[in-house]
């Protein structure tokens, strides 16, 4: 006899009726890009620049009146939402390019009005968005991958932090980078490994015990690094970073060149896994057997499917990839290991994976945008805007609880995610 709990998981939030949320989120963000940015905003030039005088390909900088640009983009906002509004009148979902461009245009507003009586510099803020955004679209993935198999991962804040440990230590003590990558994968696949053998063959709640594995990774790195790493870094804990690799020609293109083609090996990795696990997911039998293990695994098991076999290794999968996102934190980016240097990224993947609605491409999209918030904080403070340090701090928090309370509503995930499945 077999048995199995398959009800839906849903993530619902009720203050606002659901079909007028995401209208009316638009609406507020419209008027204020139109009236604080544009009405009110600052009539000061902002110089946006494309390219550095040492580029191959020079792109003149372009000078724009801040307050009159965000006038413009305002008026397109104000479009944008009231369209929105339309469609939710006439009981029509908005649709997914529509809430895309709006953000774009959005952001464009903001970065220019804070950039007013300075420079705007395109290519930091994408490459330095894609950069920040990496560990987290890891992250997201391997949450993507989780849930898809019927496994809530919450512990991939271990997973980053466990592959961003070890990938500094191992590096550090070998002298080879390519080790310390090798050994983030492995971390992150130890951590995952246990989530799987708790939830799958001994049947403990899948929350509890990712809350516990993130407990007890951010204790023993903490352990360590006082007991080791502190008072021996040079030996232990200064692996260094991994070089950037731009490709000939390509790396030379105005603007896409400096982002997509001279970048870490992490971030070369992170262009091909997004594709590549969409692929695998739902275009391979592989992927389609990991869904129906993740919707329905009771119609799995009478196929032949072994379910829980399905689930664990699948899990210990994803866990690498979240390793590699640690492993991003460490030789993709600071060089060392910084105690708690995740910093709740591992449940910002989390709310991307909703945001994104358990799809690779979308979860990414919105893995970017919590990098772009992050990055935003680093160029408001460069250009010396007169906003609060503490405001801009909780930039990346608040735009994350925006996306998600705001723009995802009521979301139904795998049927059977978070749900263990007996077999009697």
């Amino acid at each position: 006899m077999t048995t199995v709990v398959s009800t839906p998981v849903v993530h619902t939030i009720t203050e606002v009726p659901r079909k007028w949320k995401i209208a009316v989120v638009l609406s507020v963000l419209a008027f204020v890009a139109f009236v604080v940015f544009g009405l009110f905003g600052d009539d000061r030039t902002a110089l946006i620049v494309f390219s550095e005088a040492t580029d191959a390909i020079v792109i003149p900088n372009v000078p724009v009146t801040s307050q009159v640009l965000c006038l413009v983009v305002g008026v397109l906002l104000l479009v944008l939402a009231a369209v929105s509004v339309m469609l939710t009148v006439r009981r029509r979902a908005v649709p997914l390019w529509l809430i895309i461009t709006f953000t774009l245009l959005f952001l464009i507003a903001l970065v220019v009005f804070t950039g007013a009586g300075s420079k705007v510099p395109v290519v930091f803020l994408i490459s330095g968005s894609i950069a920040l955004a990496t560990p987290v679209i890891f992250g997201a993935l391997a949450g993507v991958i989780g849930e898809r198999v019927g496994i809530v991962n919450i512990a991939i804040e271990g997973q980053l932090l466990a592959g961003a440990f070890v990938s500094a230590v191992v590096a550090s003590v070998t002298g080879s980078l390519t080790l310390g990558l090798v050994a983030a994968l492995i971390g992150g696949a130890l951590v995952s490994m246990v989530l799987a053998a708790f939830s799958i063959k001994y049947l403990v709640d899948q929350i509890i015990v990712g809350v516990v594995l993130n407990a007890l990774v951010i204790g023993l790195t903490n352990f360590f690094y006082a007991a080791v790493l502190n008072d021996n870094s040079q030996e232990t804990n200064f692996p260094g970073t991994l070089p950037f690799l731009p490709i000939p020609l390509l790396s030379d293109i105005p603007v896409i060149g400096a982002v997509l083609f001279d970048q870490r090996i992490t971030t070369y990795l992170m262009f091909v896994l997004v594709p590549l696990v969409w692929f695998i997911l739902f275009k391979t039998k592989i992927g389609l057997r990991i869904r129906a293990v993740g919707e329905h695994p009771l119609a799995a098991d009478t196929v032949g499917i072994n379910v829980n076999r399905t689930r664990f290794w699948t899990v210990s999968i994803a866990g690498t990839i979240a390793g590699l996102g640690g492993a991003a934190l460490t030789l993709g980016s600071v060089g060392a290991f910084v105690r708690e240097m995740s910093a709740g990224q591992g449940f910002i993947a989390l709310a991307c994976v909703i945001l994104g609605r358990w799809n690779p491409w979308l979860a990414a999209l919105a893995a970017l945008l919590f990098g772009f918030s992050k990055n935003f904080r680093i160029f408001a403070g460069q250009t010396g805007a007169d906003i609060p340090p503490d405001l801009i701090a909780m930039v990346p928090y608040l735009v994350t609880l925006v996306a998600v309370a705001g723009l995802v509503g009521r979301v139904v995930g795998p049927a059977a995610a978070g749900k263990p499945y007996v077999k009697q």
